[in-house]
Formats: structure tokens, sequence, C-alpha cells
């Protein structure tokens, strides 16, 4: 071989090495209680303080509340427990309750000022990466410490097949569902898919049901189904007053909820969302004055 030849190649080679993924890790799982999972780095990035509203703060959700905290609090404990699809209407407090939900379990049964103590981690993953569930699933399989994998604002557009992975994850394939995890997930679609896609597959297949069963089936897969309405006045109504009482606002109710009724008139909309955007508002407000 031409000795000239060498430098460059070991340019290419040293070039082709910065390139190749590094092997996938779970170093650091125990350094926090919520994570990131980056695929393209085979790491979990740790989250030391996790944005959440506490749940008792959440109106109008008493149902789904009591169901997702007894089934969180069932799998952090090692029982039985399913995984959950939180759907319906935007800014009702889905994914604020998964988040609220992992907080108050641990910090009722672990240990909340040690990082890492919690008994539950919670790791977000973003739709654009489940693909790399099976990987993420292989190291969590084996690990100590019990997930909860969180999806937000999950669905699937035409010509997506990515939820044919999924729908194999969270049955596990021939290995089973790794005990030591949990999936929760948040729509705004009861079946994950739009419905004219649905209503496309029925209208033009052989078998209209077996080509809408197989784009709906995935929602199957989930043991719990929460469903998040639309917003009445009433319950906006306790929504602006618990986050104003939480925060000891000095205004009177009467200016308050005038307030927060123009707010959510100029919104065009009345959500648990919109109801925390008024009373951060007014919050600055006030405290500038």
């Amino acid at each position: 071989m031409d000795q000239t030849l060498l430098p460059a190649l070991d340019r290419i080679a040293a070039a082709l090495e910065r390139l190749s993924p590094p092997p996938a890790t779970l170093e650091g799982v125990d350094t926090a209680d919520a994570f990131v999972w980056l695929p393209e780095r085979g790491r979990l990035l740790p989250i030391p303080h996790v944005a959440h509203v506490r749940v008792d703060l959440l109106q109008g959700i008493d149902l789904q509340r009591r169901i997702l905290l007894e089934n969180t609090r069932h799998f952090a404990h090692g029982l039985p427990a399913n995984n959950a699809m939180l759907w319906g209407a935007r800014g009702m407090g889905k994914s604020s309750l998964v988040k609220g939900a992992h907080a108050l379990v641990n910090q009722m049964d672990g240990k909340p000022c040690t990082p890492g103590k919690g008994l539950v981690a919670l790791i977000e993953i973003q739709r654009e990466d489940l693909t790399s569930l099976p990987l993420l699933l292989s190291l969590l399989r084996e690990n100590h410490r019990r997930f909860i994998l969180f999806c937000d604002d999950l669905s699937f557009e035409k010509e997506d097949r990515d939820y044919k992975a999924l729908k194999s994850v969270l049955d596990g394939g021939i290995a089973g569902r790794p005990e030591n995890v949990l999936f929760y997930a948040t729509s705004n679609r009861r079946h994950l898919m739009p419905r004219d896609m649905i209503e496309n597959e029925r209208s033009t297949a052989i078998n209209p049901s077996e080509a809408t069963e197989e784009k709906v089936s995935l929602s199957d897969r989930f043991g719990l189904w929460l469903g998040f309405h639309a917003c009445e006045q009433d319950t906006y109504t306790d929504m602006v007053q618990t986050y104003a009482q939480a925060r000891n606002l000095p205004i009177s109710a009467d200016v308050l909820l005038a307030r927060a009724n123009e707010w959510a008139i100029t919104r065009g909309s009345r959500s648990g969302r919109v109801a925390y955007q008024f009373i951060e508002a007014l919050t600055a407000e006030l405290a500038a004055h």
C-alpha cells in the first residue's frame, strides 16, 4: 500500500467513527425522575424539574384524575396497570394530568427531594421517534426502575405506517411488554386517526369493516380510555377561581370572573389552558402594580 495514503485513510476512518451512532445506554437513569429520549444519541436526557400543574388544581376532570392516579399508583407499587390514552378537547388538562399524576405519586410514595429516587421515572418520547421504541424497551427491560413512556399529542396521518410499530410495542410482541414499563399518550383524536382517513378506508376497501378495524385497532391496545370534553362555563369559572386562590391574587371575585370571561371571548374558547394563560397574565399585571 502506498504509505502516502495512510493519513487520508486515517482521516476517513475517524470521520466515519464520528458519524456512527454511539451504542445506546441508560447511563444516568438514576440521576433524575424524568427524561427525554434522544434516539439519535441513544441516550436519556435528564430533566431535573418537570413543568407541571398540581393535580388538585385541575378542575372538571375529577373522574379522569382519580382513575389515572389509581392506575399510576398501582404501577408504582408493582401491581397490574394499564396503558392509558387521554383523548379529547384541546387544553383540558390531558398532558397536565399525566405530568401531575407522576409528580404526585412520587411525592406521596417516593423520595421527592432526592433526584432519581422516585418510584416511577417519566420518559417523554416524541411522535417522530416511535420507531425507536423497540430499542428503548430493550434497554428498559433490564433496568430496576419503573418507567412511564409519555407521548404527547399522538396522532397518525394517511400513509403513516408507524402506528403498526406502536401496536406491536404495546402488545410487546413475543417477548411481552416489559412489566416495568407503561405507555401513556394524549391525543385530540379518539382513534388517533383523522375521521376522513377512516371513512376513506371504509369506502374504498373490498371489505370495509376489515380496513377500518386495522386503522382503529391501535386504540384498543390502551386499557384505559379517558375522555376530556369541551369546557362548560361553570367549569371554566371553577378553573379560574382555583388558580387565583392558589396564587392569593388580590382581586375581587366579580372583577376576576368578568375579566376571565372577556379573556375567553378574545381567545374564542374556554379551557383549562385558556384559564391558566389568563391567570399568568393577571398575576404579572397585579405584581407590576
